[in-house]
Order: structure tokens, then C-alpha cells, then sequence
């Protein structure tokens, strides 16, 4: 009765998944700083946030076109952290901490190569090899990460990262806006204009509501996969760089929980796990919920195993949702 009585636009802001997953984002703020008056939501927390949540952010803005193909992708922290020690074996030995730029460059390069190329490997085989793709990245996530400590023999590297590397992208600020931050509003925003401005993510659209009729309208769903599957893989190798400027180390033990971090910031940003719905906007803010609820939980006092299992509940708690949305849709 209340929504009647409303404007049509705000009846279709409320209508919109991001309405309701920003008020989840406000409510959540709200309540930790009722909790904790003058400790939490100050610039520094601010901050800090946005920081964390830079690397995640690019991670789930790949995500969100793999999921509205009706894809997942599990092994992205496993990809992350082989083009991370990729390009830090390349970085080692070519003067290590104190290497130049030109050696930089192209640790950055091979970051990205190994990533797409890793994504595209898994998207041929999703879209060629019938094969599902829960199995596929599953499969994909133990044989990065395995490759990875072969290369390393399980121990993180030193040197991995060029102190020019850390200085400016992981530590450098422009009108007092961290590059990290800076570096993952760019990629938001370009590829939330490709996701709803293209024929790209048309065609992305398209194969994750009914592929079947995609490749009956001409769109080649098995390149398409591929390429969005590489794009997942290209982010990640992305993510290895931002993780390499900002902490200096592979961390190869330290990506276990990625996907499911990335997964249910998507799905909490409204992307359907069905496909076929989603949007970048929504992403955004599905990150900054689990973001802002770890750091609002360290702020109480709350431990740090309880933060996982928070999240883990999140997530639970937004497939259920995203459930009962396609129940009502198909009943309407």
C-alpha cells in the first residue's frame, strides 16, 4: 500500500536489487557506529575499507560477467596468486626489490598473460569440453595453486615486488586517494560500461538467460565464454598486481577464502547465481558489505574466526534471496 503511494520512479528504484542491497550497506553502518561512537566510519576507517576492498572489487567485477553467463569461478585466488608468482619470479631475477621500471612493466605484463591465458584455458573448456563449470575452475583452483608452489617450493619469495612497484601503486596517494582505490574505480567504471552500454554485454546477457536461443540469434556462445572467462582471468592476474604493490609478498597460503569472498559480494549486488541479471553498481556495493562488516566486527571487538563465519552466513543468506527473487518472477 505504501509503494502505491509512491512516485514510479521510486517505486522502480525499489524495485531495483541495488536499492535494497545499499540499505543493508547503510543499516550495517549505522549499527557500528551506534556500537562503537567515534571508532568506527572515521576517514581513516574509511579508508582502510576502500583499500581492502579495492583487490575484491576487481575480482567481482570479472565475477559478475562470469555469473551472468550462469558461470563460477572458484579458483580465482589460486589465479591470483600464480600470476603473482609469476611475475615475482620474473621481478627476483631482475634485481629484485631494487629493480626498474622496465622490469616492472613487464612483471605487470606477465601478471595479465598468465592470468587471461589461465581464464581462457577454463573457458574453452567450459564452452567446448561440456564441461560444467563448477567442475572446471574447481579442478583449475588446486592446479594454479599447485603450480604455484612447485614454482616456489611453498614458501613465499623475497623480492617478489620492485620497491617501485610498492611506492607508487601500493602506497602513493593522488589528492590523498590511495591508487589502489583509484586504479579499481577505473576498472568499475569501464567495465560497467561494457557490461550495459555494448554489444559485448548484450551478448553476456543473452547467453546466461537462454544460451540456446543466444546461438539461435547468431551469438558465437562458446568464443563468448571464452572471452569472459579470460576477462575473469585477466582481472585476476590484475588482482596479483594490486596484491604484490600493497603487500610486497605472493602470500601463496593467504587466497584460500577469495572466491568465496568475491562470490557473495556479486550475489549480494543482485547478480542472479541462475544468470542472465546482474549489474557492476550492484557489485560494488555487495563488496563493501562483507568490507565494512569485517572491519565493523574487529572495531566491537569480535574475533577474527567469527568474520568468516559471518560472511559464510552472508552468503548463504543471498542465494536464499537471490531463490525466492526467480520463485516470484517465474510466478509472475
Amino acid at each position: 500500500m505504501i509503494q502505491r503511494q509512491l512516485p514510479e520512479w521510486a517505486r522502480r528504484a525499489l524495485r531495483r536489487n541495488e536499492a535494497w542491497t545499499f540499505a543493508i550497506l547503510v543499516v550495517l553502518v549505522a549499527y557500528f557506529s551506534i556500537s562503537a561512537p567515534g571508532k568506527f566510519f572515521t576517514v581513516y576507517d574509511i579508508t582502510q575499507i576502500a583499500v581492502n576492498a579495492a583487490i575484491y572489487l576487481v575480482l567481482g567485477v570479472g565475477m559478475t560477467y562470469v555469473i551472468i553467463t550462469a558461470g563460477i569461478d572458484l579458483s580465482i585466488g589460486s589465479v591470483l596468486v600464480l600470476a603473482a608468482v609469476a611475475a615475482g619470479e620474473y621481478t627476483i631475477h631482475h634485481g629484485a626489490a631494487g629493480a626498474g621500471w622496465g622490469t616492472v612493466a613487464v612483471s605487470i605484463v606477465i601478471a595479465l598473460a598468465v592470468g587471461a591465458a589461465w581464464g581462457a584455458l577454463q573457458g574453452a573448456l567450459v564452452a567446448t569440453g561440456r564441461i560444467p563449470a563448477l567442475i572446471v575452475t574447481l579442478g583449475g583452483l588446486g592446479a594454479a595453486l599447485g603450480l604455484a608452489e612447485i614454482a616456489t617450493g611453498g614458501q613465499d619469495p623475497s623480492g617478489a615486488a620492485a620497491a617501485h612497484l610498492q611506492n607508487s601503486l601500493g602506497y602513493g596517494k593522488v589528492l590523498g586517494i590511495p591508487w589502489l582505490v583509484v586504479l579499481a574505480a577505473v576498472v568499475t567504471v569501464v567495465f560497467g560500461l561494457l557490461l550495459g552500454g555494448t554489444r559485448f554485454g548484450v551478448h553476456t546477457f543473452a547467453i546466461g538467460s537462454n544460451p540456446a536461443a543466444a546461438r539461435r540469434a547468431g551469438i558465437p556462445v562458446g568464443r563468448h565464454l571464452v572471452k569472459v572467462y579470460a576477462l575473469m582471468g585477466l582481472l585476476a592476474g590484475l588482482g596479483a598486481v594490486m596484491w604484490l604493490a600493497s603487500y610486497g609478498t605472493t602470500s601463496i597460503a593467504g587466497h584460500s577464502t577469495d572466491n568465496l569472498k568475491v562470490i557473495t559480494a556479486v550475489v549480494l549486488g543482485g547478480t542472479s547465481l541462475f544468470g542472465g541479471r546482474g549489474s557492476v553498481l550492484g557489485t560494488v556495493i555487495g563488496v563493501f558489505i562483507p568490507a565494512v562488516l569485517s572491519t565493523g566486527l574487529i572495531v566491537v571487538g569480535v574475533q577474527q574466526y567469527w568474520q568468516d563465519v559471518a560472511v559464510g552466513a552472508v552468503l548463504v543468506g543471498a542465494v536464499y534471496l537471490d531463490q525466492m527473487r526467480k520463485q516470484t518472477r517465474e510466478r509472475i
